[in-house]
């Protein structure tokens, strides 16, 4: 059983092209043993984001704090704190920072082999 405090989990940097003011710790996953699912905490600085991207794989995300908006490739729309978001398969999307404070989100992804 792994039990920690999130803040003890590395904080890291995304390689993807595209990102801005984005970090990701992962907080559980496969090197935690974990065989169906990872869970990570994404933290955007103000005026950052994620890529504007897709894969084959759908994401389950629940936003914990600040204020953002959810893009695909012709659309836009406001979340906050509490909104829950299911991306399915290869939809676009992208997670922008429009506050001026952090934006923390929780993101869960199948594990791939």
């Amino acid at each position: 059983m792994k039990h920690v405090h999130y803040s003890k989990v590395e904080l890291e940097q995304p390689k993807e092209e595209g990102a801005k003011g984005l970090k990701v710790r992962w907080m559980i996953s496969k090197k935690d043993g974990a065989e169906n699912f990872a869970m990570r905490m994404f933290e955007v600085q103000s005026g950052g984001c994620s890529p504007l991207h897709q894969h084959d794989w759908e994401h389950e995300v629940f936003i914990l704090e600040g204020t953002g908006l959810l893009r695909d490739k012709t659309h836009e729309e406001p979340f906050g704190p509490g909104d829950v978001v299911f991306v399915k398969p290869m939809e676009w999307h992208q997670f922008v920072n429009s506050g001026k404070t952090m934006l923390r989100f929780l993101c869960l992804i199948p594990i791939k082999e």
